[in-house]
């Protein structure tokens, strides 16, 4: 049996293959179903599978919301309940039972069985209730469930790369039942969020971002791919824990580890052409050197340095328009040089240079401090990649006469700072003195603590309110309430999550088939954010759009990242008029909605 059914399986993705060259306009292909538009434009699906098989599969199943027509068809008589129901009534029941679940991370497995199930409707779920499962998708619960991966797993996802298999990278590709891949988000696992190495189980990365391409930037989920390149773990209790999932040997350094990695980009480059990559959760000993050693190979970006840095521009821009300043005015103060504090001090320093200022004046108005202080020039031990934020020596010792390296309140008071950025990860470390010593230089301090998850945040935000007088514009890096006030009013609290950003540049690049993420394309993406912002929410203490509009500013970035990527000369679409990209952008834009199934027809499709 199972060999006929290897020959079965082999036959439609070769028959379907052949089929998609005379089919009418091909969305999105697969071994096992093709998404397609007829004459009109109507999209419908294509299937190679009936029966059973067509409930197993969550890219065809519709469950009880399959027609009667469809049943037939598709032989689903007596397969399921006889009643049809609608999207929106399936949505009501998800819902009613999602309601009802206690903890998050039991939320999180359940939209996961969901996903696994019925892929349309796990995306009108989450459209229709972004803002509230936001937290449960993505941070700060995916934290969680990538801690507990071995001990939760029920489905695979995606394509899992080791170096048992890696030298057969080319073939596990090229054999993947989705075909036609266009984003890929792969990481190594070494830097998950603000909780680091978690081995295998930062696979639950992967999926979390690749459902946020979809949910708020209208990429086809029958177009992505999660990865996981699991080069072994530098933690010796995966190692000696029974359940774990991944390889059980120290992670791989230097030049075993660039290996893995070209091979794995060469695999995607012969077989998936067009497809875009985001390293995610690298850590920095090797995020910046695998950011620069593919980036002009193949469309590419790190979402922890690029995207960090875009959504941080976002809500510093935003807090400059609300308050009648510009960029350049201000003096910023970033805690945490990992790949984050790099990415947001470098975007930060471009966006002054916009302005007019030099390059050594906009370095001069932005301080990096790591674990050991400020960075300046002439510091010991200091990483090669932290140099392009280093200050003077000279400057460095007017902060701390004594000649020590300048900590952070002393950085705070010696450069007047008006902008404290929090991305190191340690918990509490904006105390009232600092956040204070913020506030004394200015009326309107901006101060972001945005590590992740929650339990990391520098400060929370009710205390930033009382100790500035609630005269501090706040956002953070992962969702808090509002902070109510004694006159019955509230201190909006947005969140800098890198999802206003990054899924509106990836089907911006998707859809103009950009051949390199260029760094005004990743700007682009923060800017868009905070017009979005200022000219929505146009109220002073909002510095980012709720998370119910994530998907309206997905959109919006897309547009404003295709029409950037035209100027930069790396999209490859035919008609790059204005009015050309736009509309492309609005016609890509994937909705959950059920399509047509028929049969797979092996031929021409009409």
């Amino acid at each position: 049996f199972f060999s006929i059914f290897t020959m079965f399986s082999s036959s439609m993705k070769q028959s379907g293959k052949r089929a998609l060259q005379t089919c009418i306009r091909p969305i999105a292909t697969s071994a096992y179903f093709d998404m397609l538009k007829d004459d009109e434009g109507n999209k419908y699906m294509e299937v190679s599978v009936n029966g059973v098989a067509a409930l197993r599969l969550p890219q065809i199943n519709k469950g009880a919301a399959f027609t009667m027509e469809e049943r037939k068809a598709l032989h689903l008589s007596g397969l399921l309940p006889p009643t049809v129901k609608t999207m929106a009534q399936q949505v009501e029941r998800c819902y009613g039972t999602y309601s009802q679940i206690p903890t998050n991370i039991q939320k999180y497995q359940y939209l996961r069985h969901l996903q696994e199930r019925n892929e349309h409707l796990y995306y009108a779920f989450l459209e229709a209730h972004l803002s509230e499962v936001m937290p449960v998708i993505y941070t700060p619960t995916v934290g969680e469930a990538c801690q507990k991966y071995s001990y939760m797993f029920n489905f695979s996802r995606g394509l899992s790369f080791s170096p048992d298999n890696i030298h057969k990278a080319d073939e596990i590709v090229g054999e993947y039942h989705l075909q036609d891949i266009r984003m890929i988000v792969v990481t190594d696992s070494s830097a998950i969020l603000g909780i680091g190495d978690q081995g295998y189980g930062g696979m639950g990365i992967p999926i979390g971002k690749l459902a946020l391409y979809t949910a708020a930037g209208g990429v086809s989920p029958f177009q992505t791919c999660p990865v996981t390149i699991d080069v072994g773990t530098g933690r010796e209790d995966l190692l000696n824990d029974p359940m774990y999932l991944g390889v059980k040997m120290p992670r791989l350094k230097g030049k075993p580890y660039m290996e893995m990695m070209e091979k794995f980009v060469q695999a995607v480059k012969r077989n998936w052409p067009k497809a875009i990559i985001q390293w995610e959760d690298y850590s920095k000993d090797v995020a910046f050197e695998v950011l620069h050693r593919f980036r002009d190979e193949i469309s590419s970006f790190n979402d922890d340095i690029q995207g960090t840095g875009a959504v941080t521009l976002a809500g510093v821009i935003a807090a400059c328009q609300k308050t009648g300043q510009k960029l350049s005015d201000q003096m910023i103060v970033i805690s945490g040089a990992g790949a984050g504090g790099a990415g947001v001090a470098w975007v930060l320093r471009e966006g002054m240079i916009r302005e007019g200022l030099t390059p050594e004046q906009a370095c001069a108005r932005v301080m990096v401090l790591d674990s050991t202080g400020l960075l300046y020039h002439g510091r010991e031990r200091m990483e090669a990649y932290k140099l392009d934020s280093a200050q003077t020596p000279e400057l460095a010792k007017s902060f701390a006469p004594d000649g020590g390296v300048p900590d952070l309140l002393q950085t705070i008071k010696g450069s007047k700072a008006t902008c404290l950025i929090g991305l190191g990860g340690i918990s509490g470390q904006f105390t009232e003195e600092i956040v204070k010593a913020v506030a004394a230089n200015c009326d309107t301090p901006i101060i972001l603590p945005l590590s992740n998850p929650n339990a990391n945040v520098e400060a929370f935000p009710e205390d930033i309110v009382k100790w500035t007088d609630n005269r501090a514009l706040i956002a953070c890096g992962s969702p808090f309430d509002d902070v109510p006030l004694p006159d019955g009013g509230s201190v909006p609290i947005g969140q800098g999550n890198n999802a206003f950003v990054f899924p509106g540049l990836g089907a911006g690049a998707i859809v103009v088939g950009a051949t390199k993420i260029t760094d005004n394309m990743m700007m682009e993406g923060g800017y868009a954010v905070a017009e979005y912002c200022c000219q929505h929410w146009p109220e002073l203490k909002r510095l980012y759009p709720p998370v119910s509009e994530m998907r309206v500013v997905g959109k919006e970035v897309a547009k404003r990242v295709a029409l950037q990527a035209v100027k930069d000369g790396v999209a490859t679409i035919s008609d790059q008029s204005d009015e050309a990209v736009i509309a492309a952008v609005e016609e890509s834009f994937w909705e959950p909605v059920y399509p047509t199934v028929v049969p797979r027809k092996f031929g021409c499709v009409l």
